[in-house]
C-alpha cells in the first residue's frame, strides 16, 4: 500500500477516521477534565559534604563516601523523618485520616505507622546527576497542602541529620563526665599521696637536696683525702721521732741549744788542756754542758712528742672524716631511695594529670559537637504552592490523545479496508484481475455521487459512447 492508496482509503472512509478520531481526543480530552488534579510542590537541598566540620576543623571520611548520598536519601525515606513530620503537622490528630485508616485496617496496628507510610507513598525523591543537591517532591490534591507536607519533610530530614549527628557526642559526653568524674578522683587521691609522703620525710625538692648533699660527700671525701695524706706524713715523722727529724732540726730552741753546747765544749776542750780537769773552772762549764744536753734533750722530747700528737689528731680526723663520709653516703642513698619513691609519687600524679587533660579536651570537644545545631544540609529552594496541577497535564494529554486518535482512526480505516476491499484507482484493477488496463468506464448510474460500487458488483454504464473511454494514462 502506497500513500496515495491510504490517502484514498482515507477520503473514502473519513467520517471513520473522523469519528475514531473525535471519539479518541473527546474521552481522554474528558476523562482528563473528570479526573481529580494533583499537585506536586517541589523544594531542594544541597549536602555540603567537602566543608571542614566547624568544631575540629577537619573533613569528615564518612562524607567523602560515594555512598553518602545514597545514605541521606534513605534517611529521607526512614519512618523518623515521616514521624517528625506527622508530629509536626499534627496529622496524627486529624480524624478523617484516623476514619480512613480505621476502613483500610479495621483498626488494626500503628496508625502513625499507615500514615507514615501512606505520606511515603507519595513522596517523590529525586538526587540530581553528579551534584550533591537531592529535590524532594509531593503530591496532593491541595497546592497548600503539598507545600506544606514538602517543607516539612526538607525541615524534618534536615532536624534528623542533626540528631543522628549530636546524638552520639551527647551519648559520649555522658560518658566522658562519668570518667572524668574517676580520673579527678584518682588524680585528687595520687596528689594526695605525694603531698603526704614529702611531708613525712621532710622533702621539698628533691631533686635540689639531692645536688646539696652530693657536693657535701665530694667535700668530704677530698676532705678524707687530704687528712690521709696529712695522717701518713706524720706517722711517717713519728717512725722517724729523733733529733734528726724536721721539726727538730728547724725548732730555733734546739738550734741555739746546740750552738751553745758547742761553744761550752770547744771552751771545756780549751780548759781541760790547759788547766786540768780538776780545775773548778772545767768542772763548773762541764756541769753546764751537761745542763745544756738536758735542756736539748728535753726540748727534742717535747717537738718529737707534738709530732706523734699531730699523728694522733691527724688519725681521730681521718676516722671522724670516714665516719662522716659514710654517713653522707648513707644519706645519700636514703635520698635517693625517697626520691625513686616520689618519683613514682610524682609520675603517678602526671599520669593521672594527662590523663584527665586528654579526657577534659575530649570532653569539651564532644559538648561542643552536642550542642551544635548546625549540619552540612542546606535549603536550596522551598517548595510554595503550585499554580498548575501535575495531574492530570492537559496540553500533554491532548497532544496523546491526538497522536493516539489519528493512529487509532487510520488503523480502524486500513483494518476496514482490509477486510472490504474496494477498488479506489486503476492500479487496483490490475492488482485483482492480472489483466492488462484498457481504460476508465463511465460511472455507474445507480452509484451515488463520489462513491465507488464494490468490485463484485460490475456496474451498468452510462448512456454514453463506447469512444468516450477514458484512455490509460502514460506512463
Amino acid at each position: 500500500m502506497n500513500l496515495n492508496q491510504l490517502l484514498l482509503i482515507l477520503k473514502a472512509r473519513k467520517w471513520l477516521v473522523v469519528g475514531v478520531f473525535t471519539t479518541v481526543v473527546v474521552l481522554i480530552v474528558g476523562v482528563s477534565f473528570i479526573l481529580p488534579k494533583k499537585y506536586t510542590a517541589t523544594a531542594s537541598v544541597v549536602i555540603n559534604s567537602k566543608n571542614p566540620d566547624p568544631i575540629n576543623g577537619m573533613i569528615m571520611p564518612g562524607t567523602m563516601l560515594p555512598t553518602y548520598v545514597a545514605t541521606q536519601l534513605d534517611i529521607l525515606r526512614s519512618d523518623r523523618v515521616a514521624q517528625k513530620v506527622i508530629r509536626a503537622l499534627k496529622l496524627d490528630q486529624n480524624a478523617v485520616l484516623r476514619e480512613q485508616w480505621q476502613e483500610d485496617t479495621e483498626g488494626e496496628g500503628n496508625f502513625e505507622a499507615w500514615l507514615a507510610e501512606v505520606l511515603q507513598k507519595k513522596l517523590d525523591i529525586v538526587p540530581s546527576k553528579e551534584s550533591s543537591v537531592i529535590n524532594v517532591a509531593y503530591a496532593a490534591a491541595d497546592p497548600k497542602f503539598a507545600a506544606a507536607l514538602t517543607n516539612a519533610f526538607v525541615q524534618a530530614y534536615i532536624d534528623t541529620t542533626l540528631e543522628l549527628r549530636v546524638e552520639p557526642a551527647r551519648r559520649f559526653t555522658m560518658l566522658f563526665d562519668e570518667q572524668a568524674k574517676q580520673l579527678r578522683e584518682k588524680l585528687s587521691q595520687a596528689q594526695d599521696k605525694l603531698s603526704a609522703y614529702q611531708r613525712d620525710k621532710g622533702i621539698v625538692a628533691t631533686d635540689d637536696r639531692l645536688d646539696v648533699e652530693n657536693a657535701r660527700l665530694a667535700d668530704l671525701s677530698n676532705q678524707l683525702v687530704l687528712i690521709q695524706g696529712l695522717s701518713a706524713e706524720s706517722m711517717s715523722r713519728k717512725a722517724q721521732a729523733g733529733a734528726n727529724i724536721a721539726e727538730v732540726l728547724n725548732n730555733p730552741v734546739v738550734a741555739a741549744l746546740k750552738a751553745d753546747l758547742s761553744r761550752q765544749e770547744a771552751r771545756l776542750k780549751e780548759l781541760a788542756a790547759s788547766q786540768g780537769s780538776a780545775h773548778p773552772q772545767v768542772v763548773q762549764l762541764q756541769a753546764n754542758i751537761n745542763e745544756l744536753r738536758a735542756r736539748m734533750d728535753a726540748e727534742i722530747n717535747r717537738v718529737t712528742s707534738s709530732v706523734s700528737i699531730n699523728n694522733t689528731v691527724n688519725l681521730s680526723r681521718e676516722a671522724q672524716v670516714k665516719a662522716a663520709l659514710e654517713a653522707q653516703r648513707e644519706k645519700i642513698l636514703r635520698l635517693r631511695a625517697q626520691r625513686d619513691e616520689a618519683s613514682v609519687l610524682v609520675s603517678d600524679v602526671a599520669n593521672a594529670q594527662r590523663a584527665y587533660d586528654a579526657l577534659q579536651a575530649r570532653y569539651a570537644q564532644t559538648s561542643l559537637e552536642s550542642q551544635s545545631n548546625q549540619t552540612d544540609v542546606s535549603i536550596l529552594k522551598i517548595a510554595t504552592p503550585p499554580a498548575d496541577p501535575s495531574f492530570p497535564k492537559m496540553i500533554l494529554n491532548t497532544a496523546i490523545a491526538i497522536i493516539l486518535g489519528g493512529m487509532l482512526s487510520v488503523g480502524l480505516a486500513v483494518l476496514r479496508e482490509t477486510r472490504d476491499r474496494r477498488i479506489r484507482q486503476e492500479e487496483d484493477i490490475m492488482n485483482f484481475t492480472k489483466s492488462t488496463y484498457l481504460g476508465t468506464m463511465p460511472v455507474a448510474l445507480e452509484a451515488k455521487k463520489g462513491a465507488l460500487l464494490p468490485v463484485k458488483s460490475p456496474p451498468r454504464l452510462a448512456k454514453r459512447a463506447l469512444p468516450e473511454l477514458t484512455a490509460p494514462k502514460k506512463a
